[in-house]
C-alpha cells in the first residue's frame, strides 16, 4: 500500500468531497462544498487535467445522461414549466461535481480510508441518536414526539433512510477492522436507532443491506438461511424491547400491522396515506404518458387527479402531496415512460460497468454500490431523488462509485 504523504491538493480536494456529507444535516449547508467542487471541476475539465474520455469520466456522463435528460423532456410540456426548469438547471451541477470526486479520488490506495472516513461520519450519527434515545435530546435537538430524529432534528426527519443508506460503509469498515464479530455487533448496533427513527422504508432498506452482506459473507444457500434466520432473530429482539420500552416505536408498528386486516382504509392509514399518493401518480401517469408532468411538478399537478376529499390537497394553495414516495411512480408520473426507459438504461450502465471490472475495483465500490442498493431498490417508499437534498446524496454516491471503479492501482 502506498504511504506516501497526500499532496496538499489532493487531501483539500477529498476533505470537500466528505463535507458534503459531514454537512448533509445541516439543510442546504452542504450546497456550498459541492458547489466549490463543481466550480473546480469544471476547471479542471477546461484544462484538460480531467479527461472525459477516462473511464469514470464517461461512465459519470453516461449516468448523468440518463438522470438528467429525462427532466430536460419533461419540461417542454410540465405543469408547472418555472420549476421544471428550475431543476433541470440546478441539477447540473451534479455533474462538474461528480467528475471532481473522481479526480479526488483516483488513486486506489486512498479508498480504505475514505471509506473508514464516512463510515465514522455516520457512526457519530448513531451515537449521537443513542444519546437521544437515552436521554431525549442529541445534537439536533429534542427527539422528535414520535420518532428519534437524531442530528437533523426534530423538523427534518431523515436520519432513518440517511443511516440505512449509508450503513454499507459502517459494516463493511467494522467487518474489515474486526471482522465477523464485529460487522454483527455493527449491525446491532446501528439497528437501534434506525428502528427508533420510525421510517419503516428504511427498515426495508437496511434488511435488505444485512440480508446482501449475510450473502456475501456466506456465498452458500444453507448457510445463507442459517444467518438470515440468526439476523431476524436478532433484529426481532431488539424490535421486540423497542416495543415494550417505546411508546413512539410501538405506535409506529401497530400503525404497520393495520394492513393486516386487508381494507383499502386499513392500508392506506397504514401507509401513511401513500396508497392514495401512488393512486394519484398511477392517473398522473396515465394522462401524461410520455414525457410526465414535468420533474418535481408532483405537487402542482395532484390537485387535479387526486380523489375528491384527499387530505393531502391543499385548497388554498392548490397543491398536494410533495412526490410520489415511490422511485418508479416518482418517474413515470414526472418524466413519463420516456424517463423511465432512461433510468432502466442508467442502471443497466451501472451494472455493466460492474460486471465489467476487475475484483480490486469492486472492492472498492461495494460500499457505495450497496448504499446505492439501498437506497434505490424498488420495492419501498422513497424520497423526492429530482429534490435538492436526496438528490444531492443520489449523487454524491454515484461519484463515489464511478470513482472507485476507475481509481488507478498505483498512484503516479
Amino acid at each position: 500500500m502506498n504511504s506516501r504523504p497526500l499532496p496538499a491538493t489532493t487531501l483539500v480536494a477529498i476533505l470537500l468531497v466528505l463535507s458534503v456529507l459531514v454537512l448533509l444535516p445541516l439543510g442546504r449547508s452542504a450546497e456550498l462544498p459541492l458547489v466549490i467542487a463543481a466550480i473546480a471541476g469544471a476547471v479542471l475539465l477546461a484544462r484538460g487535467r480531467l479527461r472525459p474520455d477516462d473511464a469514470g469520466a464517461r461512465l459519470v456522463l453516461v449516468l448523468f445522461a440518463c438522470y438528467w435528460l429525462p427532466a430536460l423532456l419533461s419540461g417542454f410540456a410540465a405543469i408547472e414549466p418555472g420549476k421544471t426548469w428550475t431543476t433541470v438547471a440546478t441539477t447540473l451541477r451534479f455533474l462538474p461535481f461528480a467528475l471532481f470526486v473522481g479526480w479526488a479520488l483516483r488513486d486506489a490506495p486512498r479508498w480504505p480510508a475514505l471509506v473508514a472516513a464516512v463510515a465514522i461520519v455516520a457512526s457519530l450519527w448513531a451515537l449521537d441518536a443513542w444519546v437521544q434515545m437515552a436521554t431525549g435530546y442529541s445534537l439536533g435537538g429534542a427527539a422528535e414526539k414520535e420518532r428519534v430524529s437524531g442530528i437533523f432534528g426534530a423538523g427534518n426527519l431523515k436520519l432513518g433512510p440517511v443511516l440505512a443508506t449509508l450503513s454499507p460503509f459502517v459494516l463493511l469498515a467494522a467487518r474489515a477492522r474486526f471482522g465477523r464479530r464485529g460487522l454483527a455487533i455493527t449491525f446491532v448496533l446501528l439497528a437501534a436507532p434506525i428502528l427508533l427513527a420510525g421510517s419503516r422504508a428504511a427498515w426495508l432498506s437496511y434488511a435488505l443491506v444485512g440480508a446482501l452482506l449475510v450473502w456475501h459473507e456466506t456465498r452458500d444457500p444453507r448457510r445463507f438461511l442459517g444467518a438470515c434466520v440468526a439476523l431476524v432473530l436478532g433484529v426481532g429482539a431488539i424490535a421486540a424491547i423497542a416495543w415494550h420500552d417505546s411508546a413512539r416505536f410501538g405506535a409506529r408498528i401497530e400503525r404497520s400491522l393495520r394492513a393486516l386486516q386487508g381494507t383499502e382504509a386499513a392500508i392506506d392509514e397504514a401507509s401513511a396515506g401513500r396508497l392514495r399518493i401512488w393512486r394519484t401518480a398511477v392517473a398522473m401517469s396515465a394522462a401524461h404518458p410520455l414525457t410526465g408532468v414535468g420533474a418535481r411538478g408532483f405537487r402542482y399537478a395532484y390537485p387535479a387527479y387526486a380523489a375528491p376529499g384527499d387530505r393531502f390537497v391543499d385548497s388554498v394553495s392548490d397543491t398536494g402531496a410533495s412526490h410520489a414516495h415511490q422511485i418508479v411512480l416518482e418517474v413515470l408520473s414526472e418524466t413519463g415512460a420516456a424517463g423511465l426507459l432512461f433510468w432502466i438504461a442508467g442502471a443497466w450502465f451501472a451494472l455493466r460497468a460492474w460486471w465489467r471490472a476487475d475484483a480490486s475495483a469492486r472492492s472498492r465500490a461495494f460500499a457505495p454500490a450497496l448504499a446505492l442498493v439501498a437506497m434505490c431498490f424498488p420495492i419501498n417508499t422513497h424520497l423526492a431523488f429530482y429534490s435538492a437534498w436526496w438528490g444531492l446524496l443520489f449523487w454524491w454516491l454515484i461519484a463515489l462509485y464511478c470513482a472507485a471503479l476507475a481509481a488507478r492501482e498505483v498512484a503516479t
